[in-house]
């Protein structure tokens, strides 16, 4: 995500069909260089896209059986335009606008969940660990029906996030319709402050070192510093992303950027030319040579999947578990004023190879499934970026289940035999890293 602070310049009703009457005035001179006709047709047809959408704000505001108020009537018509571009688009009232920032920081009062619509349903794409919707059973997969009495169905994500953000100690009740399940479950959760540690460093086997990253607020890079400097003689490095939702790009770069020295971490590319732009690793005392494998499942995405990607690409770790959610696309928030914004698509991601993670997500080196498996395949439930209502395609490079939760304590430096052999892509990361330590040493 990335937050930007040039101002937008808004264009007015009326300075549009000024110019547009200016432009077609038949007693003006004419042009030295005549515009080609289809640059005129454009031209009146935004002119009547805006005369139509004032026409019918006139009509609600007068023959609509209930008195009507044109700043929240102009607010729903900003919501449900930024909502049909795209599954990550949005426009942010006042309040939406100042959750973002406190999110983004870290901490912020809620259930904390992440949350997305597939097939017009708002369905859970991961619950972060130890949060009030973690420890109520909330699950990867879940659909979310109701919020207390209100249905969801035709709600968009601002204002689902909105009705479970809330007063710390206040309760909430989700109706959800859980897979293989034949009838609705109320889960009723206490909101809290979710202050989220967002980075775990445990050890395993002695010489292993355990690093979970949970989201990508702006402390990451920090605390996977302390945790490399804290066990810097680790023989080996598993960085678990599973069930990771993403956050902020530069966490995303940085933490990439620890383990390499030189090559593109990643690129954007968008309509405008300013977003087209490079991020590279830069030289500086990065750990390039401690074998590493990472670990991650369909609930990781964005931020995740650009960790995960990048370091496969430029052959730094081994990737295990499952495929990715597939979010490569870009978003900026864009202030209008100090406390309203817009959360706007501008640009996809691109991996060091040139190839794009939008709606197809990163493919592990080696699959591993958690818990048990049906013919060697399974989903576990978890939703894709693919099927969001609204995804982009993956777009030219050259162009503008139930999920077991994570079985792991956060208590105590070391994590034990017993709970490695409760979560197979564990076992199966630590099996492989031990083979590269190996290998690595016999070189």
């Amino acid at each position: 995500m990335i937050k930007k602070t040039k101002p937008f310049i808004l264009f007015s009703i009326a300075v549009a069909i000024g110019s547009y009457f200016i432009g077609l005035n038949a007693n003006a001179e004419p042009p030295v260089v005549e515009q080609p006709q289809t640059n005129q047709n454009i031209s009146k047809e935004k002119l009547e896209a805006y005369i139509k959408f004032t026409k019918i704000l006139n009509l609600i505001e007068h023959e609509y059986v209930d008195e009507t108020n044109t700043t929240i009537l102009v607010d729903k018509a900003l919501k449900g335009l930024m909502s049909n571009l795209d599954a990550h688009s949005s426009y942010m009232d006042k309040k939406e606008y100042k959750d973002l920032n406190v999110h983004t920081k870290g901490e912020f009062g809620g259930l904390g969940i992440s949350v997305g619509m597939k097939d017009g349903s708002l369905t859970v794409i991961a619950p972060i660990q130890d949060t009030p919707a973690y420890k109520a059973g909330v699950k990867a997969g879940d659909v979310i029906i109701k919020l207390d009495n209100k249905a969801t169905m035709g709600m968009n994500i601002d204002e689902a996030v909105s009705i479970m953000r809330g007063k710390p100690g206040s309760s909430i009740t989700l109706t959800i319709l859980r897979k293989n399940e034949t009838k609705p479950r109320e889960i009723k959760i206490n909101r809290a402050i979710i202050k989220v540690q967002s980075v775990f460093a445990k050890i395993i086997d002695g010489d292993l070192l355990y690093i979970q990253v949970t989201s990508f607020d702006q402390n990451v890079v920090k605390e996977v510093k302390k945790a490399l400097t804290k066990y810097s003689k680790a023989k080996g490095i598993v960085l678990d992303l599973r069930s990771n939702p993403g956050g902020l790009l530069d966490q995303a770069v940085g933490l990439t950027d620890l383990f390499v020295d030189k090559g593109v971490i990643v690129s954007q590319k968008g309509r405008s030319k300013a977003e087209n732009i490079t991020f590279s690793a830069k030289a500086d005392k990065d750990d390039v040579k401690t074998p590493m494998v990472v670990l991650v499942d369909g609930g990781s995405a964005s931020a995740s999947e650009i960790v995960s990607g990048a370091l496969q690409d430029l052959k730094r770790a081994v990737v295990v578990g499952e495929k990715t959610f597939g979010k490569g696309s870009v978003q900026a928030v864009i202030p209008l004023g100090n406390e309203e914004g817009l959360r706007l698509t501008v640009a996809r991601y691109y991996l060091p190879s040139g190839r794009s993670i939008q709606a197809k997500g990163v493919d592990p080196d080696v699959v591993v499934h958690l818990g048990s498996i049906t013919n060697g395949t399974t989903n576990n439930g978890l939703i894709k970026e693919s099927e969001l209502d609204k995804h982009l395609t993956v777009g030219d490079a050259n162009t503008t289940t139930e999920v077991m939760q994570n079985t792991l304590s956060n208590k105590g430096n070391n994590i034990s035999e017993s709970e490695v052999n409760k979560d197979s892509q564990l076992k199966s990361a630590i099996d492989i890293l031990k083979a590269l330590i190996i290998t690595e040493g016999r070189k």
